[in-house]
């Protein structure tokens, strides 16, 4: 009895506390690794190796994952539906506070970086270049949401396309009577299957974290911060007062819901976002922390959540307004109000339909330099140090997802307060 109890105590370690200790492990091994590059045969055989192949093989276990899980479970959600107009109400909620959030952390990050003037002054010159890769229009971008092919839309991970197809298929399920009735039933106990499969999965995220986090610091260190500190700081600064203080507010005031609860049960997918970097990776693991220790339902976890990866970039819109005030100081042209007032709708703009990849924002950022007239070289300034901030940017994106699911589920009664308030249920 004795030797039972210590071992289930000694083996129930939190998830979050396995977390934490790989992303620490992860960095201190990485930076030693980075130190010791001279050491060709080693580095090579951990970093090139072991470590990248490790974490690469869990980041694509986890993106074969997302297609399955967003399909399967908005269909199961969808066909549920019983009155439409109620769907109607949560997606225009959902895309309104996506839209309002979204401006109100580029406005937090251009405010902030113009009062603590970084870049000001400065005389950086970089030989590197910066090639700007094609921003599609916002006509492409909306023609973009519906699929000419299902299959095509889900083999290439196009987020909107597979979420107007699982919407609309869920819907012709739920009225076709009996034959929808079979294939509902079909759909629920696939649900059971793929979430069995993503528990799975999530078991050996510790090893995946370790693999991802060491190899990325033995490859880039941390020495490059020193050289951006004003910037990295700024970014850095704006992406913690927007997770927490925004996010609080929008908690306590709109949904009347405890912050500390949910930092506290969103802390292990904080840290999981983190070291992957991936809104889109993410979403299996975002999903199941807020139906399962948040209290969401189904449905509007199924939708609010993979709409969120693609079109909620608050992180990103944060780097952008920082980054464009950042360049033009740097370069010393004064854009004017007008200009930032443009950043701002820009930016927001370009969030949506921006896919969940790492380092996606350096893209849309070349479309915010180039309508204030700004050079778009100057991303080489920052492009270093993009990586590590990016880890940041991605917590926070999804962080704003689990945010507005909670808030927008219980304006629907969808919500189960019980969960959410539950110590336990972390």
């Amino acid at each position: 009895m004795h030797d039972s109890a210590l071992q289930n105590k000694s083996r129930k370690i939190g998830y979050t506390a396995q977390i934490l200790i790989a992303l620490v492990l992860g960095v201190c091994v990485g930076i030693l690794l980075n130190n010791l590059q001279h050491w060709h045969v080693t580095y090579a055989y951990l970093v090139d190796g072991v470590f990248d192949v490790g974490g690469k093989i869990f980041i694509t276990i986890l993106k074969m994952l997302v297609v399955p899980i967003v399909f399967i479970s908005l269909v199961c959600g969808t066909c549920k539906l019983k009155d439409t107009r109620r769907f109607g109400r949560l997606a225009l909620k959902t895309i309104v506070l996506y839209i309002l959030t979204t401006m109100l952390a580029i406005s937090l990050a251009v405010t902030l970086a113009s009062a603590f003037k970084i870049g000001f002054g400065a005389d950086l010159t970089t030989t590197s270049t910066f090639t700007a890769q094609s921003v599609p229009s916002i006509k492409e971008s909306l023609l973009n949401i519906f699929p000419s092919n299902p299959i095509e839309a889900m083999a290439k991970g196009n987020m909107l396309q597979i979420i107007v197809f699982s919407i609309l298929f869920g819907l012709a399920i739920s009225w076709s009577g009996r034959a929808g009735d079979r294939v509902a039933k079909m759909f629920m106990d696939l649900d059971i299957i793929i979430m069995r499969l993503m528990h799975m999965v999530i078991a050996f995220a510790p090893f995946g974290v370790f693999c991802l986090v060491s190899s990325m610091f033995a490859r880039i260190g941390i020495g490059l911060i020193s050289q951006l500190i004003g910037y990295f700081t700024v970014v850095l600064f704006v992406l913690l007062l927007h997770l927490f203080l925004s996010y609080s507010l929008i908690l306590q005031v709109i949904g009347r819901l405890n912050p500390l609860l949910f930092f506290r049960k969103m802390a292990s997918t904080m840290l999981f976002a983190f070291s992957t970097s991936s809104s889109n990776a993410s979403i299996p693991v975002v999903l199941n922390t807020v139906e399962t220790k948040l209290g969401v339902h189904n449905m509007p976890a199924s939708f609010v959540i993979p709409l969120g990866a693609t079109i909620n970039m608050d992180g990103t819109a944060i780097m952008q307004g920082v980054s464009t005030v950042f360049i033009a100081n740097t370069y010393g042209i004064d854009i004017g109000l007008s200009g930032y007032l443009m950043v701002i709708l820009t930016a927001t703009l370009a969030s949506i339909g921006t896919a969940g990849i790492p380092s996606v924002g350096l893209i849309t950022l070349t479309m915010v330099l180039q309508q204030v007239g700004l050079p778009v070289e100057g991303i080489a300034l920052i492009i270093g140090v993009d990586r590590l901030l990016d880890m940041t940017r991605t917590a926070v994106n999804i962080s704003g997802d689990a945010t507005i699911a909670c808030v927008v589920a219980k304006s629907e009664d969808s919500f189960d307060i019980n969960t959410y308030n539950d110590p336990t249920a972390n």
